[in-house]
């Protein structure tokens, strides 16, 4: 019988490492593995480029390096600081080896998309980001631009996760999800990233006051105005959750309903609310061009589902997530909100 379609679950991707489907230079760190889904963790350097770039057919990342695209090179083992507005590229300690089955798709994690730091991972030959074609066989390299908060990296930090498909994509069923504008009791219906505001420690997970980095929004008639260029955290009005044989993509409903941008990280594991009855999606949106009425209610992206190649060993949560049962939630690098640092923020 021929292996099923569909995302490899955690299982299999142990299997993948044993059978040098996934090669790493060190030994898998603590959750490493998602329930359908691998992170990817950076090596120790990265490059400060002219601009981003895609190899093309005929090169490797390596040869295109050796030009005059490379600005600078860091070390990260002190750490590094990855400044706003630049772009950066870093090799990443796992590698593919890739049958003719199977190809790879990968995507930021929850975490670099509320951060709102722009990453793609590309290939050796690539003529796409984020996508590694069946049979490839090479390495991994992650473009890092930051941008509204300058980050300190450090070899095995992780901002991009890879997935590995057997077949073509199967579409399954899609949820339309809108936008919660109607918080009770005075409370916040999302955020808004403040500019200039100072530098995120990569590995500093829970250690940093977000009211030095965001600013609390309310809309008290239920509307809120996007400003162009402006980062917002926002969350849906409708829980999710994700049976544990699928897994889900969040995607933009439509480009033309709105001068915004709704979400730069979107991927959701099997068991995804489930064990709490459904948690919310968190929303991470820009205003572009013009500013932007955004009304209670209004849809603003979906979630497009996707069956599992096989039943997962561990659901998402049940090892323990910064994510799980989440409201409306900043990254895991912040207090939440609703510790001790925020009283002072709600409204009377």
């Amino acid at each position: 019988m021929s292996p099923a379609p569909g995302i490899l679950p955690d299982r299999e991707l142990y299997q993948a490492f044993e059978q040098g489907v996934l090669r790493t230079q060190t030994p898998l760190a603590d959750n490493q593995i998602q329930p359908a889904s691998l992170d990817l963790r950076l090596s120790d350097k990265v490059y400060r480029l002219r601009a981003s770039f895609l190899p093309g057919p005929n090169r490797s990342i390596e040869a295109c390096l050796k030009g005059d695209l490379v600005i600078h090179e860091m070390d990260l083992t002190p750490g590094a600081v990855l400044e706003t507005g630049c772009v950066y590229l870093a090799p990443l300690q796992e590698s593919l080896n890739l049958s003719e089955d199977l190809h790879a798709v990968m995507n930021p994690k929850s975490s670099t998309g509320r951060l709102d730091v722009f990453t793609r991972v590309i290939t050796d030959q690539g003529t796409a980001f984020d996508r590694a074609p069946a049979g490839y066989q090479g390495p991994l390299y992650v473009e890092i631009s930051p941008r509204t908060f300058p980050v300190l990296a450090r070899p095995g930090d992780r901002l991009v996760q890879v997935r590995l498909r057997r077949g073509e994509a199967q579409g399954g069923d899609a949820l339309v999800l809108s936008v919660d504008l109607e918080h009770p009791q005075g409370e916040p219906v999302g955020f808004r990233a403040k500019r200039h505001a100072g530098l995120v420690d990569l590995s500093h997970v829970g250690g940093h006051d977000p009211l030095a980095y965001w600013e609390p929004l309310f809309a008290p008639n239920g509307q809120l105005v996007l400003d162009p260029g402006e980062f917002y955290i926002l969350a849906s009005r409708e829980p999710v959750e994700i049976p544990i044989h699928d897994a889900a993509e969040m995607a933009p409903i439509a480009p033309e309903i709105g001068e915004f941008r709704a979400h730069y990280a979107g991927f959701f594991d099997p068991g995804f609310g489930v064990a709490c009855g459904g948690a919310r999606a968190v929303l991470e949106v820009r205003g572009r061009d013009v500013p932007f009425i955004l009304e209670h209610g209004q849809s603003i992206a979906k979630l497009v589902y996707e069956p599992m190649a096989g039943s997962v060993a561990i659901a998402y949560g049940a090892s323990g997530s910064n994510y799980q049962a989440q409201g409306l939630k900043l990254s895991k690098h912040f207090r939440h909100w609703r510790d001790q640092s925020w009283p002072r923020l709600l409204r009377p």
